[in-house]
């Protein structure tokens, strides 16, 4: 019997060696000899804007001549397409593209026709206006949650156009819509979720446990974390802010707000309950148990552990793990979207001209920052910012925008890897 055990955890033990190296022996697709510098703005073509290693290719997937949605009253308007994600679960799963716009009242108030969600469909290549209301405000930030529905959300610090199933908010609102389990082209309900808080949204993202996190992306913004009170249901939970002890990175909690208050105005229900500030916050992602969040104007990016006390650290940072940008030198500056690559990688983009991309490795020797940062693409396109960079289900494409270019026409492109 203890010799029929013996073979058969060998069996095991073979078949699992030669699994890992099965997996070990699949190529990295996105591994590339990093770019030494910056690319010169205005040297490469509209539809090909990004200088990439070698190896890498990139197609314009939509752009404003194809999708104007501001066509009625200001045919020439910005679409600014914002952020991105894909239909991530369920019948379909991976086919459409979602996007936000960040689109705000100018002046006349009267003109402004409103923010949007538009869909693409990526097996034809079609896209349209999925929904737009006159009420949205810098719609930014959008993600897939696991329950499958769509969370998107308004990036204004003062709203100017009230919410009429929530009037009293001051700042931006978090929303939610289901698309049609068959059809994912529709929309089955949109619904405010004022638990969330008001602030100036931008990134969110969720956890394993169903735990939604959000910032309010201003020069003293707090990180909050949603603990709703069922998995899934959004309308009624406990909104928490970071609190970091003795500075920005170190040991932390988090603080109950005031959900009454916050509803109204979370920046200040954040303040009274104590939360540790930083110099704009903007996009979240989450890599396994760890929550990484852009901090623009500290170029840096934060690094969130897990639980109820988690340790906070300075994963990326100018000057610390990656050069600093300077009038000599191309460096780290301004960063602000973030994504996940499929080998646990977070990928980084700056808010920033030229706009560059950068990757930064995990921490595998356990000090508390990313082991390797290096530049992977920099945007020509004058005045313009990379946004929305994002892997969907397809390990082999990484989505991304360019928005508020000099000239107009901004687009969403595909990267791929070339080789095979």
């Amino acid at each position: 019997m203890a010799l029929r055990g013996s073979r058969q955890i060998l069996v095991l033990l073979t078949i699992t060696l030669s699994i890992n190296l099965v997996f070990a022996a699949q190529p990295d697709n996105w591994s590339f000899v990093p770019l030494k510098h910056s690319v010169t703005p205005g040297s490469l073509p509209d539809d090909k804007p990004f200088m990439l290693p070698e190896g890498f290719g990139q197609t314009t997937l939509i752009d404003e001549n194809r999708l104007n949605i501001f066509s009625r009253t200001r045919p020439a308007a910005a679409d600014w397409p914002d952020m991105n994600t894909v239909n991530e679960t369920g019948k379909h799963a991976g086919r459409y593209l979602y996007r936000t716009h960040e689109v705000r009242p100018g002046k006349n108030i009267d003109d402004y026709e409103g923010g949007a969600l538009s869909i693409i469909d990526l097996a034809t290549g079609k896209g349209h206006v999925l929904a737009q209301r006159r009420d949205w405000e810098a719609l930014d930030g959008i993600v897939w949650t696991p329950w499958g529905t769509l969370l998107f959300a308004e990036e204004t610090g003062n709203a100017r156009l009230p919410d009429p199933d929530h009037p009293e908010a001051r700042r931006g609102l978090l929303y939610e819509a289901k698309p049609d389990l068959n059809h994912p082209g529709k929309l089955q309900w949109i619904k405010v979720r004022p638990a969330l808080g008001s602030m100036a949204h931008e990134g969110i993202e969720v956890d394993a446990h169903g735990n939604v996190y959000v910032i309010d992306e201003y020069q003293h913004g707090a990180i909050y974390r949603f603990v709703p009170d069922s998995y899934g249901n959004l309308e009624q939970g406990q909104l928490q802010a970071l609190q970091v002890s003795g500075g920005k990175t170190g040991k932390g909690r988090w603080l109950a707000v005031a959900g009454d208050a916050a509803r109204i105005d979370a920046r200040s229900a954040a303040a009274e309950a104590g939360a540790t500030t930083y110099c704009r916050p903007e996009d979240i992602e989450r890599i396994g148990q760890t929550i990484f969040v852009a901090l623009t104007c500290e170029d840096a990016v934060l690094a969130i552990g897990a639980g109820d006390a988690p340790v906070v650290r300075f994963f990326v940072k100018a000057g610390t793990n990656v050069p600093g940008e300077s009038a000599n030198q191309s460096g780290f500056r301004a960063p602000d979207n973030l994504a996940a690559d499929p080998g646990g990688r977070l990928w980084i983009v700056e808010d920033n001209s030229p706009s560059d991309i950068w990757v930064a490795w995990p921490d595998a020797d356990g000090n508390g920052t990313a082991d390797r940062v290096e530049l992977f693409g920099s945007l020509s396109t004058p005045g313009a910012e990379a946004s929305g960079i994002y892997f969907g289900t397809d390990p082999g494409r990484m989505f991304i925008n360019t928005q508020h270019s000099f000239h107009g026409n901004d687009r969403t492109l595909i990267i791929s890897p070339e080789r095979n």
